[in-house]
Formats: C-alpha cells, structure tokens, sequence
C-alpha cells in the first residue's frame, strides 16, 4: 500500500512513510489535466476548511467564505495547520500554480496584518508562508506589503528597511 499525500511536495513531511515526489513525477502531474483538475479541487476544499473561497480560478483571487468566522476561530485555536497552509503553498509552486500561491499568501497577510482577524498566524505568514512564494518579485512586493501594513513598522525584520524605504 502506498501512502498518499494530498499535497506531495519533494520533501519529506510529517508521515515518513510517503515518499517525496521526484521531477519527473511532477513533471507528468503537471501534464495531466484529470490530475491538475483534481488538484485544483483538493485545494478548493481545503480553502473552504479554512473558511476561505475560490473566487476567480484564473487569478487565484479569494475572499472570506460564509462561514469564515468559525473557521477562523479554528485556524487561530490550532497551529498544526499553519504546517499545512505551508504545505499547501509549496505544492501550489510545484505544480505551476504560483498566482495561487501569491494570492493566499496576501490573504493571510490581508487577514493578519489589515483585519487583525488571525493573529495567531501572524507568525506563520510572515515566517513561512511569504517565503514559498516563487516569484522574487512577486515575493518582493508581499514584503513591501506586510512592511506597510505591520505595526510598529520599527520592528519588521523580514526585509531590509533601507531597501523598504526605496521600494515602489
């Protein structure tokens, strides 16, 4: 029996028993589109779990689900899910999927920093979930946007602040 992983990445995770994924496995995930299909609603139901939806399969863009509150209320209770979130993030990479990638990563920044909605995975957004992020520059501009909405600016350290200051 092998051990199935809903997000397979090409590291080893929390279950040592599943086997991380290798390029070429990848590679032919990416070039299947019953797989990608069933990928894309694997991370759909995830999002909802989060209390998160889908609204624009194109863009990646999301928005607060109905039930979004109670989920929240879960997601700042228990902090094992940040691990997936991570994971989640990094498998959106790999599978091509990296405007999926900077979409989530703002939202948390969004909920986190702007609505103060999920404080208990500031630490997470900020620590792990920007640094999944592929693009440099699509990742430059989500440290801009943490550093402008983070308070006390003074104590941001997840870029430097010369460079912050200079940054458009």
């Amino acid at each position: 029996k092998i051990p199935f992983r809903l997000f397979p990445l090409r590291e080893h995770g929390m279950n040592l028993c599943a086997k991380p994924l290798t390029s070429q496995e990848i590679e032919a995930f990416r070039k299947s589109s019953e797989v990608m299909d069933r990928f894309l609603r694997a991370y759909e139901l995830m999002l909802r779990f989060y209390g998160i939806n889908l609204v624009n399969k194109e863009t990646g863009e999301l928005k607060r689900a109905e039930n979004w509150s109670e989920r929240f209320e879960n997601l700042n209770k228990f902090s094992h899910n940040n691990l997936r979130i991570t994971r989640i993030l990094k498998c959106l990479g790999e599978m091509g999927y990296e405007h999926y990638q900077v979409q989530l990563v703002k939202f948390f920044l969004t909920e986190t920093l702007v609505e103060e909605t999920l404080p208990n995975v500031k630490r997470s957004a900020l620590d792990y979930f920007l640094f999944t992020v592929r693009s440099k520059r699509k990742r430059r501009e989500l440290v801009y946007y943490a550093w402008q909405h983070f308070r006390p600016q003074s104590n941001f350290v997840w870029g430097p602040r010369d460079k912050l200051l200079k940054y458009r």
